[in-house]
């Protein structure tokens, strides 16, 4: 009886308790969940390998009508870019918000490790309560290939988020994919005929060509009604007054010279945000706006964050250009590519609103190197290179298959096919040299990693990443950049710089010097001496390019000697760069075909290098 006295009370207040817990997390259900209605959901839909070949941006041949209405809904970016030309790269900076080439994940199809503290911003939203899915591409050129969603799949979506949660969901169409230029089997009707199809000034008149850019267009048109039912599914749900749409490609056009390439054609990208009227307040200008400020994708999770009201991560690279933490608008962006599958070409350019300026670090490779997938699967690339082979491309035309300029400086506005180099015209050349020297700060400042050769990566990150290798004093970036800039120069004037970085102790060094060696080519005679010495250099990257400088100027034996110990003993990467010399080695009329077929006859290759072994020994 003693215990039932003294319980009863303990009971009681023991109920007391529960209810007052039960009304507390009642109350905080209730906050939450008024939370979540003031906070919108963003879908956003993406489509890939397609420049703003929407009518919306003023192209005569589409026909998009579900983007159109979009864009009237909306606003446009006329200045948008991929910072990038290739959907991994542009990814890995999408995702991390970092440039590529600050991780040095700007090579293709790599798996670059980025330091632990680095979160990716789908883990931002989900600490912030939002429910984050993606249908369902991730490719994001990072070790692990991390999948830091709720949802990754083809059956993610944002109707399975709990009730009453916001949302932010990503879908991807490969409707244009450059996979999907090519007609299929059968296909003979267009709904612009291939004879009536207006090519750019840099295409060849080829029926190939004609083909695909008609089949192009007519995905361009699947693909926007498939943007119509998702537009169409969102108004369904009841949802399309809470949530924000954005629209953009993943970088420009899928058609040779667009993707893989830095000009505006593999570059600009359509984006078109569209706000409802509960959250037209974010919105910096009416429906249906042009917006002329230049964006590019390092901007885009800084800015979802500034419109979801979620703190912006310090390491983050890119400026909100909406909602309540909008940045001041840029003048520019900075754009970069590196390896493409198995072919390597260093290029890096800033674009503001009417010019663009381009330093290509690898002049001594062709814009169109043979890039085995898309003469696979594009008809035009190959007719287009046979029109070259066969001299029947005009200058312009032609441009394409031959070396690079060391510098590219366009007037895009008046000149949007981006064929007319100004480089050297004076008229120009204040704006020229402003954009020389913002190129400069912006490798400089974001502490590019394209310089360092990717073989040489695990050499010096050690056990870090790449990344905190780059950010450290040991990694020397201003001289690197200036040296690479008289190293591409092909101006003999710089061969005393060029021969003291043969002997500086830093191996990155002495691989834009030995470079410079051969860019020169013939002109590089007095710098053979060191070319030489390096044949033994501790690193095989510096040794592969010393051995393809002097294999030019005629020194075969040693160089071959080189290459074939690099090509058996050698990295990945290192593998196929002395791949890469072998076979320019070939078409530079320095070695004979049979003799590069039996270099890489035996040889146990994987991806990519595999692809030049093939190519090779198809050749007759």
């Amino acid at each position: 009886m003693e215990f039932q006295r003294t319980s009863a009370p303990k009971a009681k207040l023991l109920l007391i308790w529960i209810q007052g817990i039960s009304l507390v997390l009642a109350v905080f259900f209730l906050a939450e969940t008024a939370l979540a209605a003031e906070r919108p959901n963003i879908l956003w839909i993406t489509s890939e390998d397609n420049s703003p070949y929407l009518g919306a941006y003023g192209d005569a041949q589409a026909q998009t009508p579900n983007l159109d209405r979009l864009a009237a809904e909306g606003l446009r970016y006329r200045n948008a870019f991929a910072n990038a030309p290739v959907c991994s790269i542009a990814r890995t900076t999408l995702i991390t918000g970092l440039h590529a080439s600050s991780l040095g994940a700007l090579n293709h199809r790599s798996r670059v490790q980025i330091p632990a503290g680095f979160k990716l911003y789908p883990e931002y939203l989900r600490a912030a309560g939002y429910y984050a899915t993606n249908h369902f591409k991730t490719d994001y050129n990072l070790a692990g290939n991390p999948t830091p969603w709720d949802e990754s799949s083809a059956g993610a979506h944002y109707r399975n988020r709990q009730p009453g949660q916001p949302f932010f969901a990503v879908f991807n169409l490969t409707t244009t994919h450059e996979s999907q230029v090519k007609p299929k089997a059968g296909k003979s009707t267009f709904r612009i005929p291939p004879e009536k199809i207006q090519l750019p000034p840099y295409h060849p008149d080829t029926p190939e060509l004609r083909r695909d850019w008609a089949n192009y267009y007519d995905q361009m048109t699947l693909m926007d009604s498939q943007v119509g039912e998702f537009l169409a599914e969102l108004e369904r749900e009841g949802l399309a007054g809470d949530t924000i749409v954005i629209y953009c490609s993943d970088h420009g056009g899928a058609l040779p010279r667009g993707k893989r390439n830095l000009h505006d054609s593999g570059t600009r990208v359509p984006l078109i945000v569209r706000f409802p009227e509960k959250w037209r307040h974010l919105a910096p200008a009416p429906a249906g706006s042009w917006i002329d400020e230049p964006v590019s994708f390092v901007d885009l999770p800084p800015t979802f964050f500034s419109l979801l009201s979620i703190p912006i991560p310090n390491q983050y690279e890119g400026r909100a250009f909406l909602g309540d933490k909008k940045s001041p608008p840029r003048d520019h962006v900075f754009m970069y590519r590196a390896r493409m599958d198995e072919r390597y070409d260093t290029v890096r350019a800033v674009r503001d609103r009417e010019f663009r300026y381009v330093r290509n670090y690898s002049p001594h490779r062709p814009w169109g190197q043979h890039y085995t997938y898309p003469f696979d699967v594009m008809p035009g690339m190959g007719s287009w290179n046979n029109a070259f082979q066969e001299g029947k491309t005009n200058a312009v035309q032609s441009r394409y298959w031959q070396a690079k300029p060391a510098e590219e400086f366009y007037h895009t506005s008046d000149d949007p096919y981006e064929i007319r180099n100004l480089i050297d015209e004076e008229s120009h050349a204040k704006r020229r040299d402003a954009l020389r020297m913002t190129l400069r700060a912006e490798i400089i400042a974001t502490r590019d990693t394209g310089f360092i050769p990717e073989g040489m990566f695990d050499s010096l990150r050690k056990t870090g990443t790449i990344y905190d290798y780059a950010q450290s004093k040991q990694y020397p970036i201003e001289r690197i950049v200036d040296l690479a800039d008289r190293a591409t120069s092909g101006d003999p004037k710089w061969s005393a710089e060029l021969r003291s970085a043969m002997d500086d102790p830093h191996p990155v060094v002495r691989y834009w010097g030995a470079l410079g060696g051969l860019i020169l080519n013939e002109r590089a005679a007095p710098l053979k001496p060191k070319l030489r010495e390096l044949l033994k250099d501790d690193f095989a990257d510096v040794r592969v390019v010393a051995a393809e400088a002097l294999g030019s100027q005629g020194e075969i034996e040693a160089a071959l000697t080189v290459l074939k110990d690099v090509l058996i003993k050698g990295g990945t990467y290192e593998i196929l760069s002395a791949l890469n010399s072998v076979e320019y080695l070939w078409r530079g009329g320095h070695i004979p075909l049979q003799q590069a077929q039996t270099m890489v006859r035996d040889l146990k290759l994987t991806e990519p290098a595999d692809r030049i072994q093939r190519l090779l020994l198809n050749q007759k």
